[in-house]
């Protein structure tokens, strides 16, 4: 039996799991990222693929879901948020450590994978994945292929402007280099700033969701501007893609009134008489990404 190795590395963890041909889980594991560390990244990830072989009884082919992109014109590691990867031959030195090929694409492409071969937008032709959480991603499938783009950037929402603004919408310095991104606003960190700015308090965004969820005001009207702000952003991706479905996953895919709130708001910024378009929580969660990594090799199915 053949089987497929996923590992996904991100910012703070990697997470490994073997599938069977038929999406069974027969491993699963994670470790800490060693954040600021390259060799020690590539001998992690090395280590995970190990034992997840050794637990499979079985060289397996593996698939890697990663913050950034591969640069078509460089061969190196482009716009990750984990700035230690940037400008490196990951691709390549994760291969020669390997010694095989490895498929190797954005984390936001891998959930779109995973969810629509055999997720909540499973046969569904055309998929965006969102990833809401310490930052914005977007990927894309294509009857359960990633499309990479010419510039290995397509999907990437994150990094538009915020559609639309309204009065004191201005623009808050990204990461990135520029100012106001949607991630700015959309991501943990920036529903936090925003309802600090506000408040004048400082608070986890998941602490700002418990209280609008418990009746306060405060963090009830940072909640709803939020919800508004990601309906014109995905309202955007609607004019652009239109999807069949929209699947969501991240920390903040938890808040589950945006499901209802955002297509009822989405309407006015939709350039259509009625959206089809389905917007759904990831139905595998926080596990979407690394199996979106091992499904890579399903992709020829």
């Amino acid at each position: 039996m053949s089987y497929r190795l996923g590992i996904d590395l991100g910012g703070t963890k990697i997470a490994g799991i073997v599938l069977a041909a038929d999406g069974e889980v027969r491993w699963e594991s994670r470790v800490p990222t060693p954040r600021d560390d390259y060799a020690a990244t590539l001998e992690a990830i090395a280590s995970l693929v190990a034992t997840g072989e050794a637990a499979a009884g079985a060289r397996c082919s593996v698939g890697l879901g990663m913050p950034g992109a591969i640069s078509p014109a460089t061969g190196r590691v482009k716009n990750a948020n984990s700035t230690w990867l940037n400008g490196r031959p990951f691709h390549a030195d994760l291969e020669a450590r390997l010694d095989r090929d490895v498929r190797v694409a954005n984390d936001a492409n891998c959930l779109a994978v995973s969810e629509a071969v055999d997720g909540a937008a499973a046969g569904a032709s055309v998929v965006f994945g969102v990833i809401l959480g310490t930052g914005v991603g977007g990927g894309i499938a294509i009857d359960g292929r990633v499309l990479t783009g010419a510039n290995a950037i397509a999907g990437e929402w994150g990094h538009n402007p915020l559609p639309w603004p309204d009065d004191g919408e201005g623009g808050h310095a990204c990461y990135c280099g520029r100012r106001g991104c949607l991630e700015t606003w959309l991501s943990g960190p920036g529903l936090a700033a925003d309802f600090q700015r506000r408040t004048n308090e400082a608070a986890a965004s998941e602490q700002v969701v418990a209280r609008a969820t418990a009746g306060d005001a405060a963090a009830g009207a940072v909640l709803a501007d939020w919800t508004r702000r990601l309906a014109r952003g995905l309202a955007m991706v609607v004019n652009l893609l239109d999807p069949d479905v929209i699947v969501v996953g991240g920390g903040l895919s938890a808040i589950g009134a945006l499901y209802d709130d955002v297509p009822r708001l989405w309407d006015r910024w939709v350039f259509s008489d009625r959206v089809a378009t389905r917007l759904v929580p990831a139905r595998y969660g926080a596990a979407s990404g690394v199996r979106g990594a091992a499904w890579l090799w399903g992709e020829s199915r």
